[in-house]
Formats: structure tokens, sequence, C-alpha cells
């Protein structure tokens, strides 16, 4: 199942810029482990914004949920998701 997030960060000026850089390591570790699994398909910041849209590619939203809310920014993100399909007029016979 493919899903297009799209994810606003909002990290409080109250956190301690020692506490935010550590939170961001984590997070670039994480969000890099899910890539080389395949199920972080694709990432494109936003540009001039702290935002990025992304494709997931997962087993269920179940699974979809599970990786978003164990993302260390989660606590300070805002975020969209949209189910995605293979488009019928698509070139591409491996979108699914």
């Amino acid at each position: 199942m493919l899903f297009h997030v799209r994810m606003d960060v909002n990290i409080p000026a109250t956190l301690p810029a020692a506490d935010a850089e550590a939170v961001k390591a984590r997070e670039k570790a994480y969000s890099q482990q899910l890539q080389d699994s395949g199920k972080w398909r694709h990432i494109w910041r936003i540009a001039g914004q702290y935002a990025n849209v992304s494709v997931f590619d997962v087993d269920s939203v179940e699974e979809l949920h599970t990786l978003l809310t164990g993302l260390p920014l989660f606590p300070y993100m805002q975020i969209q998701v949209t189910p995605l399909l293979r488009h019928p007029s698509s070139i591409r016979g491996n979108d699914q």
C-alpha cells in the first residue's frame, strides 16, 4: 500500500538546543533505516519550510501508523496522510 505523507515539523523554541540536535540525529538514523528497508520509498524537502513530502510503501494502515508514531520528531509534527493508487494512465508497470 502506498501513502503520500506530508510532515510539517515545529520544534518548540523552548526545547534546549542540545535536545533538539539529539532528536534530529535519532530522526535521521530512523528515517534512513526505513528508507533502506524500502518502507520509506521517497522523501523530498519542501523548499522554504521545515517540512517534507514522502511516499511510504507499507503492508497496512496500522504499519504506517506504527512507523510514523515511531519517528523521534513525531511529537513535534503535523502529519497529513493520503492513500495512493496506481493511475491507469501510468506508463510504469511497476507502480503499485
